[in-house]
């Protein structure tokens, strides 16, 4: 059995003292919940350090919402794989859809993130999805197919169980539209039987793929019963204490 895993991803949203209240919150609501679901949290970088220290010795783990593949240098704004290590972090997003639309990120450097990020002992949580024109086009999975491909080149099968897959559909991101448990699951499996052909089923089905895309409390049971669905990657709902937990509950 795969675990299932939660991770809420805060975007550029709330500031040291929002931080401080959401994660003490968070805290202390999962309390009161069974402790075999994992959650991830993933706070802007101005909030990792005391995010850190206050996740110390519970059961929420730390990630960043990127960083850069270089260790150090004249790259003005960016944050390295061993800065987020020197905070706490054990895991960090690659890929999400809007590095990739809005800041040109392609699969190419996205790749490079990944081995960085795996070499330096960080865990990634590597997104993937397609866009509404191209599910419209039929061609959402050759587009997942790519993005698997291109994203785990020369990323071997002892470096891959390290890896944590997230397929965004883009066009349910932030809108409040949400693939129906049948289309989710129907790419899920898509996914999980690329990394079948990539690293062999016996690998594949280690695999934590989760999903993404305007994940709530009244829609996360029906998606996360399917059988390749193994978590979320939590956006807008991640924000409030009740709706984030909701989701963990739902687990």
């Amino acid at each position: 059995m795969r675990k299932k895993v939660i991770a809420g991803n805060w975007k550029m949203n709330l500031n040291l003292q929002e931080s401080i209240s959401l994660i003490s919150g968070i805290k202390n609501g999962l309390r009161t919940l069974s402790s075999n679901v994992e959650v991830i949290i993933c706070p802007p970088y101005t909030s990792l350090e005391t995010a850190s220290t206050l996740v110390k010795n519970s059961h929420v783990k730390l990630g960043a919402q990127n960083m850069y593949f270089e260790e150090s240098g004249a790259y003005t704004g960016e944050i390295s794989a061993s800065m987020l290590k020197s905070v706490g972090c054990e895991y960090v997003i690659l890929g999400h859809s809007e590095r990739r639309t809005i800041f040109g990120e392609t699969d190419s450097t996205i790749n490079k993130k990944i081995h960085k990020a795996l070499a330096s002992g960080l865990l990634p949580i590597f997104c993937i999805g397609e866009t509404l024109d191209e599910r419209e086009k039929g061609i959402t999975f050759d587009v997942v197919k790519r993005q698997v491909v291109e994203g785990l080149k020369n990323v071997d099968t002892e470096n891959m169980k390290k890896i944590i897959i997230a397929y965004e559909p883009v066009w349910a991101i932030g809108t409040g539209k949400v693939a129906s448990k049948e289309q989710a699951e129907e790419v899920h499996a898509f996914i999980r039987k690329e990394l079948i052909a990539l690293y062999q089923s016996d690998v594949a089905e280690q695999i934590i793929i989760q999903y993404g895309g305007s994940v709530k409390p009244d829609n996360a049971v029906e998606l996360l019963s399917q059988p390749n669905i193994d978590g979320a990657l939590v956006g807008g709902a991640c924000l409030k204490v009740d709706s984030f937990l909701g989701i963990i509950k739902a687990c």
